[in-house]
């Protein structure tokens, strides 16, 4: 699928409350150079720098989520996992992006810290879902690393929570470890109902 045919199911959005913005595992070791790298995944950080302002500047709920890995998880090849170490809490590769906007109110959520079980929804295993429904949440706004990873399954734990789902289509990329993966991830989020935006939508609606 290609972004043009992505993006036709773009509209303006304007942005009210029951709105959140949640941002997927910008960290260095996701990152170019990083332990898991993301092919071109730093490109993505200065958009999602805009996204962060235009939530922050209404007052909207952000959340910024992270794995945070202990040193025997699951998912490294000492335990059989398929993933080179990565993200190990307390570390330089779990930490943010040294680029990445974050307002002193927003709202970190570390997922994976359980050493024998994996989670690739940032929903899985953490209290997003009640902090979400705390606030009233009805839309969210989804985007960050990787597409055909973490950000698909978040988005079908959204869903299935009877979410609005909006992914943010100029700020994810995805691993491809099978060339495909990210093409084939953003249609099945489509078919859950996703809606694919870009900055412009949102910035043209709150003028």
């Amino acid at each position: 699928m290609d972004q043009t045919a992505l993006h036709q199911d773009s509209r303006a959005v304007k942005l009210a409350s029951g709105d959140a913005l949640i941002i997927v595992d910008i960290q260095n070791d996701f990152l170019p150079g990083g332990a898991l790298g993301v092919r071109n995944g730093d490109e993505i950080i200065p958009v999602v720098n805009q996204y962060v302002r235009l939530f922050a500047r209404r007052g909207l709920p952000i959340y910024f989520t992270r794995d945070w890995h202990p040193p025997d998880h699951c998912s490294f090849p000492e335990q059989g996992g398929p993933w080179p170490v990565h993200c190990v809490a307390g570390t330089h590769g779990a930490a943010f992006a040294d680029s990445l906007q974050m307002p002193a109110d927003a709202t970190i959520i570390s997922k994976a810290t359980n050493a024998a079980q994996e989670a690739y929804s940032t929903f899985e295993g953490t209290d997003l879902a009640q902090q979400l429904e705390r606030r009233s949440v009805r839309r969210v706004f989804i985007g960050g690393l990787a597409t055909d990873y973490c950000v698909v399954n978040s988005v079908k734990d959204a869903h299935r929570l009877g979410l609005t789902i909006f992914v943010l289509e100029d700020a994810i990329r995805a691993v491809d470890v099978h060339p495909g993966d990210g093409e084939a991830a953003c249609e099945t989020m489509r078919q859950l109902g996703a809606r694919f935006l870009r900055l412009r939508d949102l910035e043209e609606a709150q003028a």
